[in-house]
């Protein structure tokens, strides 16, 4: 199976390997989230799939990099990202505020990317606990996939990096609101020296992705894994791919999270002027920086994809300066952010409300 080099044969691919293979593996998570004995767990479990599938669905487009592996690239995929959502889920709208139980969690997503490392009670610090073996299992199916990829040595330095950076910001970001800023500028500090010049919330951007680890894993399917491709994700990916991904989706949340009292990255932008800037130039930077990997084309089209998608999203016309601040950056990823935007448009006036329906959601 070739990697798709046009927008129209993304689409396809999409409609007919990533999104049913997609919908496949979280009718397996769905049911066994139902069968979590812990009426808390078992209600954030159910809740991360039911409204946060797009992240499985988007983060499936990397499965097309697997060529005929992609279908267990996807399933890895959609485990990970099903274990960060479920994650999110329990630190951000549960009964817990405590950074150690925030790190006790969050092990899981480390020892997910380890084969053979053995699982821990990840909910010791919290009241809830039985959950009947639900985040093992999602932490054995994505060991038991690596431990089968060729190239496993090769990414796993990069991968325990990425997930590392991800698991440090979740924690600090869900904590009280008095300590959350602090916490992330001074862990920012730490580490501001491996990044390019950039401000300690958009080091929390870049850091919130897992787009790299997907596009990692899904290479390492192959033999001819060239070991110095696993840097060049890297470096590619984080900080400039991710901190555009994550930043997008602050952008059109900013309305909501005021509501709710949570910490947006976006909102710490001197000025609207500053933030669209930030935005366009992270969105140069992650199309230079993709420029040196294989199948250019296609990492540069995911960039506009996350274009198109987000700024898509109806809570982009509910927010005057947002829709503003869209209307820009469409018009600087050109015709394909423009196909791109408008298929997103569509799928989520026909296709998203069927999917609703189907026994993901039921």
């Amino acid at each position: 199976m070739k990697t798709p080099k046009f927008p129209w044969t993304m689409t396809a691919d999409f409609f007919l390997r990533v999104y049913p293979n997609v919908h496949r593996n979280l009718r397996e998570w769905i049911g066994w989230a139902r069968k979590i004995p812990d009426p808390e767990l078992r209600r954030q479990a159910l809740m991360s799939i039911a409204n946060k599938t797009f992240h499985c669905e988007g983060g499936a487009v990397y499965g097309l990099l697997a060529g005929e592996h992609f279908r267990e690239a996807i399933r890895f995929i959609v485990a990970y990202q099903t274990i960060s959502d479920y994650l999110d889920n329990l630190c951000d709208r549960s009964t817990s505020s405590d950074a150690e139980d925030f790190h006790a969690l969050h092990e899981s997503m480390l020892h997910a990317l380890t084969p053979k490392a053995p699982c821990k009670s990840y909910y010791r610090f919290r009241k809830e606990q039985n959950d009947g073996g639900y985040l093992d299992k999602l932490v054995k199916t994505c060991q038991d996939i690596l431990e089968s990829l060729p190239a496993y040595q090769q990414i796993a330095p990069f991968l325990h990096e990425l997930s590392g950076y991800y698991c440090d910001m979740q924690v600090n970001k869900h904590v009280c609101s008095e300590e959350r800023t602090l916490l992330l500028e001074s862990w920012f500090e730490t580490h501001k020296t491996r990044v390019p010049p950039m401000q300690w919330f958009e080091f929390s951007a870049c850091s919130g992705s897992t787009l790299g680890i997907f596009c990692l894993v899904s290479y390492a399917f192959h033999e001819n894994y060239a070991s110095a491709l696993a840097g060049k994700i890297k470096t590619a990916y984080f900080p400039w791919v991710q901190g555009l991904h994550i930043l997008l989706d602050y952008l059109i949340d900013q309305d909501e999270d005021r509501k709710w009292g949570d910490l947006n990255f976006c909102s710490h932008y001197r000025n609207s002027d500053e933030m669209e800037s930030r935005l366009l130039y992270f969105y140069k930077q992650a199309d230079n920086s993709v420029a040196c990997l294989p199948d250019m084309r296609f990492h540069q089209m995911i960039n506009r994809g996350l274009l198109g998608f987000y700024l898509s999203d109806r809570k982009v016309f509910q927010q005057k300066n947002v829709w503003r601040m869209a209307k820009k950056m469409i018009r600087k990823g050109g015709p394909v952010t423009w196909f791109f935007f408008v298929h997103c448009l569509l799928f989520r006036q026909v296709i998203a409300p069927w999917g609703n329906l189907s026994p993901i959601h039921s």
